[in-house]
């Protein structure tokens, strides 16, 4: 009889605390918002009064280049590869390949699907498809894309003035 009543005692116990486990499981913990890894530091979006304006954000004077622009990301094969400017590409800095803009630039690329922005500097030319604006280092394009599993995004391009 003292053995049933152990099987017994064991079994609701297993029960309540699979159950209080499964609870736990499916409430979702609160968690502070995502911030996005910047090349410079406590950097908040900013709306831009005037298409043509230049103002200042923290320290920072923005001049508005392009909006609606199209962004992409280099492929892992250029791991390693020389850039236009010299150096060596690596995909997961804050970097990107611009067409006109001279190197060493540093540009504000935000996403306009989400707001959220990286601050990449100038380091290659490209891209070389007619449709794209910029090329971002993957970690840039990641940090700031809506769907990890996409290839191309609208975003608004603003260069920062030294």
């Amino acid at each position: 009889m003292r053995n049933k009543k152990n099987i017994l005692f064991a079994t609701i116990a297993l029960t309540l605390i699979s159950g209080f486990t499964y609870v736990i499981s499916q409430t979702k913990p609160t968690t502070e918002p995502k911030i996005i890894q910047d090349t410079v530091k406590n950097v908040k979006p900013v709306i831009i009064p005037l298409p043509d304006s230049v103002f200042t954000d923290k320290g920072l004077k923005l001049r508005p280049y392009k909006k609606n622009a199209h962004a992409s990301y280099y492929s892992d094969k250029f791991n390693g590869r020389k850039t236009a400017n010299g150096s060596r590409f690596n995909n997961s800095k804050y970097t990107a390949a611009h067409k006109k803009l001279p190197f060493g630039t540093r540009v504000k690329v935000t996403n306009e699907a989400n707001g959220k922005f990286v601050i990449v500097k100038i380091t290659d030319r490209g891209p070389f498809v007619k449709t794209r604006e910029i090329d971002l280092s993957k970690r840039a394009f990641m940090d700031i894309t809506k769907h990890k599993g996409a290839g191309a995004m609208k975003v608004t391009i603003e260069t920062i003035i030294e």
